[in-house]
């Protein structure tokens, strides 16, 4: 049953994606493109409703340009214009430049040496840090106060945040760390978690969007475990990595490039997990629901309208595989990096000659 439902579904993103490209191709103004939808951009979209444009800030030679909008860019800047004018005349309203790619470039086409410029990953990063400040500051202060460790924790706010911090400490912690050093590492898993939890949730609200469908922000993270593993790794660990005890002198040479290799596989391995589950689910979603104007471009409005319960059905079926999947992956994320800390952490025995 799985490997059927598994069928269907890439057989639903395939054939919407075919019919994607031969829109394009063809120009049709019905035209769905999956992929700028969940890239990076450099407006808050709430359409139908709006759009908000974020500030631009680039660095080209030896100079900061701040503005705070695209459109504020494009109007009053006489150093740089939207991709797309480079080689055609402009879009105006109102006798104002509107933007048409965002992507910034010199008068001549050329890139800009930066582009620091705000995004909307960024804002939705933003947000999910600071609700973490927002949630975790004042239970703090309960618990200095001695709220949940003196008394039992008061109220289901405190009670279901407790669960999954004891959770995260004892069982993830705990567990792959050891009850030397587990306590040091608590404190980063815990923040990981509801960091990467709270980032995968935006993504399923209105509008929201999932900073970790970005490779950028998976790869950030993924480099703070990495930093982690490597500044507070044992002398047994890099003796493990350099000179294998315990093997053949020919075989520590073999060991060593891959053993080395193996210390960047790891937050490697982190960021491409993160990023693609949160990324692919966000795609599936929109295909099934394009599939509906698919089928009013091929069969006509009648099919469209009424097939489209059961795109919507199983488009709400999705949404809670992917709050699921958030969690998850939140999860995930959170048990690897403490596995790897653990790993690098440790100190073995010398074993292997026995």
């Amino acid at each position: 049953m799985k490997q059927l439902l598994r069928f269907l579904l890439m057989t639903l993103v395939f054939t919407t994606s075919v019919a994607v490209v031969s829109n394009a191709d063809t120009g049709s103004e019905n035209r769905i493109d999956l992929i700028g939808k969940v890239v990076d951009k450099y407006y808050l979209d709430f359409k139908p409703l709006t759009t908000i444009e974020l500030p631009r800030l680039i660095y080209d030679n030896g100079n900061v340009h701040v503005y705070r909008s695209t459109t504020s860019l494009l109007n009053k800047s006489e150093l740089f214009t939207d991709a797309a004018y480079v080689d055609a005349y402009p879009v105006t309203v109102d006798g104002r430049i509107k933007p048409a790619s965002y992507q910034i470039v010199r008068l001549d086409g050329t890139s800009p040496q930066f582009d620091f410029s705000i995004t909307n990953h960024l804002v939705f990063f933003w947000l999910a840090a600071l609700l973490t400040f927002l949630i975790f500051i004042p239970l703090s202060k309960k618990y200095r106060k001695g709220t949940g460790r003196i008394t039992e924790p008061q109220g289901p706010f405190q009670n279901i945040f407790e669960t999954l911090v004891i959770f995260i400490r004892d069982e993830i912690a705990l567990q792959n760390i050891g009850s030397q050093k587990y306590q040091m590492f608590t404190p980063y898993l815990l923040t990981v978690f509801f960091f990467i939890l709270f980032m995968n949730f935006f993504g399923l609200m209105p509008w929201g969007v999932s900073a970790t469908a970005d490779i950028t922000v998976t790869a950030a993270l993924a480099l703070f475990t990495f930093s982690a593993t490597q500044i507070f790794a044992s002398k047994d660990h890099w003796r493990h990595v350099f000179w294998f005890p315990g093997v053949p002198v020919p075989i520590k040479f073999i060991l060593l490039p891959v053993e080395l290799i193996g210390l960047f596989t790891k937050p490697f391995a982190l960021c491409i997990r993160l990023f693609a589950n949160m990324a692919s689910g966000k795609i599936l979603i929109l295909s099934i629901l394009g599939t509906i104007f698919i089928f009013a471009d091929l069969f006509g409005s009648g099919v469209a309208y009424g097939t489209s319960w059961f795109w919507v059905f199983l488009t709400l079926f999705i949404y809670l595989i992917k709050a699921l999947v958030g969690f998850i992956q939140a999860y995930v994320f959170t048990i690897l990096s403490a596995l790897f800390i653990g790993m690098a952490t440790a100190d073995h025995s010398d074993e292997h000659g026995h």
